[in-house]
This record gives C-alpha cells, structure tokens and sequence, in this order.
C-alpha cells in the first residue's frame, strides 16, 4: 500500500537513509525500529510529507506521492509529544484537521464525539486538555489523526513521554485499536519489547540502512546480524563445538546435571526472574530463569552446571 522505492536522505554530509526499499501492506502494522539516529523517524516525515527525499520515490497505492504537502496526501500523523493546542478543548482539537478542511461546526462535533468514543474517551469532548491525564491526552491526539480516516496512519514513538505501566496499557489499546477500525499503521518506537508486541512485521534500521524486515518471531529468532540479535532481546556470541553463535540469556538453562561448568560471578534477582553472570573457558555467558525456579541461590564465586538449548 506504501512503498519507498530507492529513497535517500541527506543533511548535509549526514546520510540520514540510503536507498530504502520497503513495502508496507494494507491493514497491518508495521514498526520502524532501531537506536537514535537510524533514520527511522525521517522514514516516517518522508511518508507524511514532511521531508522530500533527495532521492527516490514514495508510492502509496501505486500513485507517486513524493513531493505532495502533507496536507494534500492521505496520511495523519500523530507525534511523540501529542502536538495538542492547550487553549482548545478535547473536542475542537480532534475538530481542527475537520475545519482545515471546511468542515461545519455541527457535523465536526458530531465526528469527533465519535472518534472520541472509539478510543475511550466518550463523553470528553468539552474537557480541557491541561485537565487530561498523559494517557488521555495520547488518546486525543489518535482521535485527532483517525477523524480524517487516513489511508495510512503514521506514529512516531507516541508513548516515549508515557510511564513505563501507561505505555505498556496503550500499546494494546493502539493494537486493538488498529485492528478493529482496520487501519495501515507505521510506527516508529525504539523500544524493542513494544515493537515485538504491536507488530504485524518490524522493520529494523540501522546507520540509515534497512538490516531485516520480518514478523517479530522471525526477528527474534533469526536475526540477520550480530546487530539486531543483541538490539533485539539481548543476545551474546559465544564458540560452541568450534562455531560461533549467538545466544540469549534464556537459552542458557542452570541444571544441577549440566553438560557444561562454570564459575558465577554475578546474581542479580529481579523480582519474577534472576539473572545469572557466568564464566565458562573465557567466555562470559548470562542466564535468566524464572527466580521460583532458582531452588537454591547459588553463593557468587562457585561453580555452577548448566545446559545450553540449540
């Protein structure tokens, strides 16, 4: 539905992207992913007009949609720090795209009581934006981008300024959102446990290039390089049998009749798990279990036993 064909994005001598190539599918979600400065939040203002490549194109639905005004191109945007007017009220702020475009006071009203409903906030309409919880005033700020029924809504990490227990309550309220109006969605986040739990497919950037496009299971498990296996759920390179692979924490099970032996030198209890440091023929292993599963805890500087899963 969206394409970047060949795009390219430079500040000066900074390439900020370099030949992007990606699709993105009718009705999915998908999310840009990868540190500060890999380009992914200059992926998302090309898509809405924000920046013109310096070069290639940006289809949507076959149509070349490179250099037309934001306001001309059916996209909305919502931004990290919600963009909310504060002297408006909750209403006229999911309103205001509506009367950009000419819309009645009656007939906007009535919209955006009905956008404000589908996501939660039935009922707020006459509400002061100051008045509004971080939560709330995120909710407005989807209500104001889905009121102009957009073909493809563009989100740039829109719960970074949210608590971590706010942030992870709206990513599945976004999901669910997402999948009951059916909705194309591209979201930038550099959060890799929001981006594995909202995504139909995540993109991963780095350094401005596209690294590995895949649904989040093929992410985890096959990661294309050392890079997006240790940016996406921690992993560490370790020579087993004379080949060198990568492993998670959770691969490396502590077993009291172990294959292999080693010296812990580091517990950290975390609450539901406990994170083992281990050292084993120079190479440095860490291990996370379940801590109800941890019967004894281990005394740091010991041996310990322990199983490695493929």
């Amino acid at each position: 539905m969206l394409s970047f064909r060949n795009v390219t994005v430079r500040y000066g001598a900074f390439t900020a992207l370099e030949s992007l190539n990606l699709d993105l599918r009718r009705g999915e979600l998908m999310t840009l992913l990868g540190p500060s400065g890999c380009g992914k939040s200059t992926t998302l203002k090309v898509a809405g007009g924000f920046i013109a490549p310096d070069e290639g194109r940006v289809l949507l639905d076959g149509k070349d949609i490179t250099y037309l005004a934001p306001e001309l191109r059916p996209t909305a945007t919502v931004f990290q720090n919600h963009a909310l007017f504060p002297h408006m009220l909750a209403g006229d702020n999911v309103g205001y795209g509506l009367r950009v475009r000419g819309v009645g006071r009656e007939e906007r009203r009535h919209e955006a009581e009905k956008v404000l409903e589908r996501v939660g906030l039935s009922g707020c309409f006459d509400a002061r934006v100051q008045d509004l919880s971080g939560g709330q005033q995120q909710r407005v700020a989807l209500a104001r981008a889905l009121v102009l029924n957009p073909a493809v809504l563009l989100l740039d990490e829109p719960l970074s300024s949210l608590d971590a227990r706010l942030r992870v309550r709206m990513r599945r309220e976004i999901r669910e959102l997402q999948r009951a109006v059916d909705i194309t969605m591209l979201y930038v986040t550099h959060d890799q446990e929001e981006a594995l739990s909202i995504s139909d497919r995540v993109s991963v950037l780095n350094g401005g290039h596209l690294s590995q496009t895949g649904a989040p299971e093929e992410i985890y498990f096959s990661p294309a390089d050392d890079f997006i296996g240790d940016f996406i759920g921690d992993a560490f390179p370790v020579t087993l049998k004379g080949r060198r692979r990568l492993i998670r924490p959770d691969q490396v099970v502590p077993a009291p009749d172990g294959t292999f032996e080693g010296r812990l030198t580091g517990r950290e209890f975390l609450g539901a798990t406990v994170e083992w440091r281990i050292e084993w023929k120079g190479q440095s292993l860490r291990a996370v279990l379940p801590s109800r599963d941890e019967r004894t805890p281990p005394l740091v500087g010991g041996t310990v036993r322990f199983d490695i899963r493929p």
